[in-house]
């Protein structure tokens, strides 16, 4: 017979029993939702350029669940932001380990390789990737480069057959074409292949530097001089193209000309040595040598032992007066060439000024001693040589590179910031509230907003608040900090919950960590309890429009559209209280346009440039609104007047669109 205690064990036991693997279920599904949260906002802060966030996010993740991908890959693509590509591709090789069925993978893994020399790895990558999509256009791209890389031109030659089969109307595999020609010093097929291109595209801005360089080599100048323009209208920060036409110029006696193009391409490439030293034998045919000694003195701390610039340099001395300068430097050139007897005799002429007399007869009856018969054996100067070529007696002849190398360029989704991989249609960004901002080289107007000049000056932020459209991303000790005061402020707002200051810091804290939810949360709080703030709707709107901007690729149109317009809401609602606040009207004909209401986004620009006419942004905002509207036109002119006030990215929509509306 059964006691009622006996009866009574087995049941308890089982409910303890369903009880823990409910309380497992449950952890688990906390942990689950945990990390996709953590996931997303590392996601968050790599779209946002704050690397280092992101990596101790991604960490977090990996550490509960090793197994997963994705965190891996995202990790890999922090690094290769911060150049860390070892780093970077071990973190990938983990990735595939995980997910060996990934395209993104094996293209990232592929670039980190390219980016340590390491191309027949890279090229293991791009056959797998291509394994996984045969039609990955960049993928082939690429692929040919390793293999050019690695010389095997045969190879790169027949994958250019295949992209020529799959995309035969794109002018990229011809050029790419001539180029191995060129490697094979098959010049005939080189220029074969690069008529073909310009036939598919004349807008290619490669194919015309080529076609330059063959027009160049047949003595073709004046053609090769139009060539080079075509050329570097399409590519304009190209410094090599500049070099080119120099010496082009120069052959065309245009010594002005050939001066411009090597100052151009100093600006964009300060150590260009080609540059430095043609510019300063320019320069010192048209008698400037102060400044030619600069440019020789460039070449002479790149390359001490450089006896043709220094012979060059000494010349410049003699003639500003700096006789002993140019003895030491002549000196110097004929203890590397004791037969150089334009040396000997610059010197004599140099010691006779100084009243050296017996250093001058010493070194004229060397010269005497020489025989040398002038007239007879003398050969003609030459105009320019190759650089590898150190000939003294052709010191006063414009150096041009020994082979003409075109510099590989390696096509990639992640080259750049992470919100600009494809070239869009879009406006500046919007004008945000951040603790954080950094100046910009092209954009240098300033936003100002009454209601934030009040909020600074009551204090209760820990540190200055700005209205910028231009954020920097922060550091390791910055996001720590503010991470930090998340949780202290947890505390604070649980004792005081009604206090609206204590919600704004927090809301603030979770936008620089990229929690953009919790940060909506505080805000919603906030304009519950105290009404429209206009400085929570801000808030709120760029936070809702900062997570809409990552996801702006993978989620749903409805979702995306819903967002927007909730945006654009707060916004409204804080013009309704401040209608004087220019950057209001263009944050929401910024959403406007993200959701393709053009006829409304270009009366939000209106009105901004009603309030203050001088506002680069919203000229370019309302420029690119008219485009997408069709009405090229207006946009070219609204374009035009934001790079008159300082906005200089917007001639790059000038150029492109102008071709167009032709």
């Amino acid at each position: 017979m059964k006691t009622m205690g006996s009866e009574r064990r087995y049941p308890l036991k089982s409910v303890r029993v369903s009880l823990l693997f409910f309380f497992l279920y449950c952890s688990s599904l906390f942990a689950q939702i945990n990390t996709d949260r953590v996931l997303l906002m590392g996601r968050n802060a790599l779209y946002y350029e704050d690397y280092v966030l992101a990596i101790q996010r991604f960490n977090m993740v990996i550490a509960v669940k090793p197994w997963l991908g994705e965190p891996y890959f995202y990790r890999a693509l922090a690094k290769f932001y911060l150049e860390d590509f070892q780093g970077a591709e071990i973190d990938c090789s983990n990735a595939v380990e995980r997910n060996p069925y990934a395209l993104n993978h094996y293209i990232l893994r592929a670039l980190c390789r390219i980016n340590q020399n390491r191309y027949a790895l890279a090229e293991e990558d791009y056959h797998k990737a291509l394994s996984i999509n045969p039609l990955d256009h960049n993928a082939w791209h690429n692929l040919v480069l390793c293999q050019i890389e690695q010389k095997e031109y045969e190879k790169a030659d027949s994958s250019l057959d295949v992209m020529l089969r799959h995309w035969p109307k794109e002018s990229e595999q011809y050029t790419m074409k001539a180029q191995v020609s060129l490697l094979r010093t098959d010049t005939v097929y080189a220029e074969k292949w690069i008529d073909r291109a310009l036939d598919m595209d004349t807008y290619d801005g490669k194919a015309w530097g080529l076609k330059a360089m063959f027009q160049s080599n047949r003595k073709e100048y004046k053609e090769a001089e139009t060539s080079l323009d075509k050329a570097i209208t399409q590519m304009p920060r190209m410094a090599g193209l500049y070099v080119n036409r120099a010496l082009v110029r120069y052959n065309q006696d245009d010594l002005r000309g050939a001066m411009s193009d090597y100052n151009v391409c100093l600006d964009l490439e300060p150590n260009n040595y080609l540059a430095h030293y043609n510019r300063g034998l320019l320069r010192a045919s048209v008698g400037e040598d102060n400044l030619a000694i600069e440019d020789f003195n460039f070449v002479l701390n790149l390359e001490p032992d450089n006896t043709i610039a220094l012979y060059n340099r000494a010349l410049l001395l003699n003639n500003i007066g700096d006789y002993n300068g140019a003895i030491r430097d002549i000196s110097a050139v004929i203890k590397d060439y004791p037969e150089f007897w334009e040396g000997y005799r610059q010197r004599a002429a140099i010691l006779r000024k100084i009243g050296d007399t017996y250093g001058a007869e010493r070194d004229e009856f060397k010269i005497l001693q020489a025989r040398l018969d002038v007239a007879a054996g003398k050969k003609l100067p030459v105009r320019t040589r190759k650089k590898s070529e150190h000939n003294i007696e052709d010191y006063a002849a414009l150096v041009e590179e020994d082979t003409h190398e075109e510099e590989n360029e390696y096509v990639s989704e992640y080259r750049g910031k992470v919100q600009n991989r494809q070239a869009e249609l879009r406006p500046e960004p919007i004008y945000s509230l951040t603790y954080y901002r950094r100046t910009s080289e092209t954009n240098t107007y300033i936003a100002f907003c009454q209601q934030l000049e009040e909020l600074n000056g009551r204090h209760v932020l820990p540190q200055q608040l700005y209205l910028t459209d231009n954020v920097a991303p922060m550091t390791e000790r910055q996001t720590e900090a503010h991470q930090a005061a998340i949780n202290e402020l947890a505390e604070q707002i649980e004792q005081n919950p009604d206090d609206p200051n204590l919600l704004m810091r927090r809301a603030l804290d979770y936008y620089h960590v990229r929690d953009f939810e919790n940060a909506v949360a505080d805000m919603n709080t906030l304009i519950q309890k105290n009404g429209n703030d206009p400085m929570a709707l801000i808030l709120r709107a760029q936070c809702r429009q900062a997570q809409l901007e990552v996801s702006r690729t993978t989620a749903p149109a409805s979702d995306l559209r819903l967002g927007y317009l909730m945006a654009v809401q707060d916004y409204q609602k804080a013009s309704d209280i401040i209608p004087d606040a220019p950057f209001l009207y263009y944050n929401i004909g910024y959403l406007q346009i993200e959701l393709a209401d053009y006829t409304a986004a270009r009366k939000s620009f209106d009105r901004a440039i009603e309030l203050d006419p001088r506002f680069p942004s919203a000229y370019y905002g309302r420029g690119i609104a008219y485009i997408l509207g069709g009405q090229t036109e207006q946009g070219l002119s609204d374009l035009s007047q934001a790079g008159e006030y300082g906005l200089y990215t917007a001639y790059n929509l000038i150029k492109k669109y102008s071709k167009e509306k032709k």
